[in-house]
Formats: C-alpha cells, structure tokens, sequence
C-alpha cells in the first residue's frame, strides 16, 4: 500500500487531495487496484490505510465479523454508487443500530433482535421511520449474505412490521396564498424574497432551487429548469456541497415561472449583473457557491416571527404550493408533473386529505345535473 497526492485538478472543492491505494483480490481471484476516497492531509489518509488493512484482516476471517464490520463494509461498497444523500441516510441511521455493533455475525439470532427491537421501540420516531430502520438492516444482511455467505435466518423468521395504532398522523403544514403574502411582505432582500417565491410558486425542493443558476432561468420562455441538486457536505452551516442529479428521473422537468416571480427574478439579475465577475454560472441564490441551509432556514425562521406566523419548514413550501394547486382545482396529473413526482400514486398519498375537500363539488355537480 501506499499514499500519494493527488494533481491538482483532481481535489475536492473541500480541499481533499490526498488518497492511498492498493492491489485487492475480489471474489472471483482477480486482482484489482483499489484508491480510496480522498482525505485532506497525509496524516488522514494514513490513518485509513491502517484501518483499511485491519479491516481486509478481519473480512479475510469472516467467522470473525461483527455487524459493525458488515454495515462498514455494505457503506464502503456503496459509496461510488448511490448519491450523496443516500450515503448521509446510511450515516444518520447508525445512531439505531449500535446495539448490535458488537454482535458477531455468525452468533446473530432471535434474542439479538428482540433486544434491539425494544429499544428502537422506545424511540421517539415515527412508526414508519422504525419500519424503514428495521428494512435496512435486511437490506444490510441480504448483502452479507450474498458477499460473505452467511446465514440469517433465524434473524429473519423473528422480524415484523412496527405497529402503533394510537399514533397520530402529524397534519401538514402550508401557508395559504394570504400568509404567504403575509410572509413575503415582510423580505427587503431581493435574493431571499425570490427564493421563497421559487419555494413557493413552483414547489422546489430545497436543493432544487440552491442549485439553480441564472443558465436555468429562460426569460423569453419564462421558464425554469430543474436539473440538478446541491447536497451539503457535513452541517447545515458548511459552505462545502456536492452538486447532484435531482432526486428522481421525474424531477428533472421544464416549469413556467409566474409572472410575480418572473419580475422579481429580473430585479435580482439586474442587481447581480452590477457586482463585479458575474456570470450565468452564478446561483441565483449565492454567487460562485450556493446559499447554505443555515441561512436559507436561520432567515426563514426570522421573517416568520416578523409577520407573525407559526413556523413552517423550508420543505413545507413545497406543500403550500401543492395545496395552493389543488384547492384551485389543478389536475392531479399536471400538479404531479410540476411537482416532479414520479408517479401520480405519490402525489395522491401525499396530499389525499387536501382532495376529500373537493368531494362536495363532486355533489354539487351531480345536484345540478338532477
């Protein structure tokens, strides 16, 4: 093994340029170079050359492995091949499943899973939330399965749906076309008060619209395009991202902007052509980098208590835009599109309980007709 720089051209906008590399055997007896993924300093990508060395021990003698070993190796297969935001799912959800780090694989069984059934049960999460925890951690095993031969069967037999039938389902937020007036009156900033309207009159989600340059917006058409997405690397704060594809193949779409964003998007072109290096490769909400989520929902919060509305979160815009949609009689097809949902499915199970106020026009057609 051994480390090395990286050419310049190749580091990260994080400043990472650092790798080591070695020769690995895969399971059919080739063997293959592996680098690994990029560390800021020698000292780091020491480090993990050393860990990479006990770890290949260890998988060498998979009797040996804990499921910490396991969901490590799972998360490390993965990197290169799901996005950035998956990844930050896989780490978010190691918090529920320390109970069985220690666990050696081959010892796994029903009272392991009882135990940590129990205590994921106390947990103050969704129902839905634990039930896609505990399909992970299949998904997890089935890879361990298949890459190292194990047998968890007696793990599986005992696994079963979380139920709470006292859980109550959280209403969905929005503001309603008045509050949001109410809302927006409130913005002297350009800048922020055309990303609100973007979140809200076009139902972005939030790394849609933190990834849209002035090359997206197409004034003569007066239309936006959605085709990538910014993921923040560490917290919420950091200035470091990743651009990315947008969340699904529906997602990336072509919609018209109103006419009272279209306006304010002018203003703030205007005001971003006078500072000195523009160019259409600027984000509108930024300059040469994204606005952060720290600001986006610091700045939210503020303008909230300044007209006197219940918080809402940045993501609940997105619904408002639906239900603004919808309780003004939009089609549920066209709602899905504008969206960017992949399905209608989707798109009626999120926002069902805003159609049943519809049912009574349904009536009162059907009166008039009699």
């Amino acid at each position: 093994m051994a480390t090395r720089l990286l050419e310049k051209y190749k580091w990260t906008k994080d400043g990472r340029k650092w790798v080591f590399y070695t020769w690995t055997t895969s399971l059919d007896g080739k063997r293959k170079k592996y680098t690994s993924k990029a560390y800021h300093t020698k000292k780091e990508a020491l480090e993990a050359e050393r860990e990479y060395v006990s770890k290949l021990t260890v998988f060498t003698e998979d009797k040996g492995m804990t499921f910490k070993d396991l969901y490590t190796a799972y998360y490390e297969y993965q990197e290169d091949k799901v996005k950035m935001t998956t990844l930050k799912t896989y780490r978010d959800r190691i918090k529920y499943m320390q109970l069985l780090d220690k666990v050696k694989l081959k010892d796994l069984n029903v009272t392991h899973y009882e135990l940590w059934r129990k205590e994921l049960a106390k947990v103050d999460i969704k129902t839905s939330t634990k039930n896609d925890i505990q399909k992970f951690i299949k998904i997890v095993l089935n890879w361990g399965t298949k890459m190292y031969g194990f047998d968890f069967r007696l793990f599986y037999n005992k696994i079963t749906k979380f139920v709470d039938h006292n859980e109550i389902e959280k209403e969905m937020d929005f503001y309603t076309l008045d509050e949001f007036k109410q809302f927006i009156s409130n913005e002297n900033d350009i800048k922020f008060k055309c990303l609100y309207e973007t979140l809200y009159y076009c139902g972005l989600r939030k790394g849609e619209a933190r990834a849209l340059t002035w090359e997206d917006i197409d004034f003569e058409e007066k239309e936006l395009k959605v085709n990538k997405n910014v993921v923040s690397i560490g917290s919420e704060s950091s200035k470091y991202y990743s651009l990315t594809t947008p969340k699904t193949k529906s997602s990336i779409r072509t919609i018209p902007i109103p006419d009272i964003l279209l306006n304010d998007l002018k203003t703030l072109l205007e005001s971003d052509k006078k500072v000195y290096g523009f160019n259409t490769k600027w984000f509108l909400f930024g300059k040469d980098d994204p606005i952060t989520n720290s600001k986006v929902r610091c700045h939210k919060n503020s303008l909230c208590k300044k007209a006197g509305l219940k918080q809402i979160r940045i993501h609940d815009f997105r619904h408002s835009c639906a239900s603004l949609l919808i309780n003004n009689g939009a089609n549920i097809t066209i709602v899905a599109k504008y969206l960017g949902h992949t399905k209608i499915d989707e798109t009626l199970n999120t926002y069902s309980h805003m159609y049943k106020n519809k049912l009574n026009d349904i009536v009162n057609t059907i009166n008039n007709l009699t």
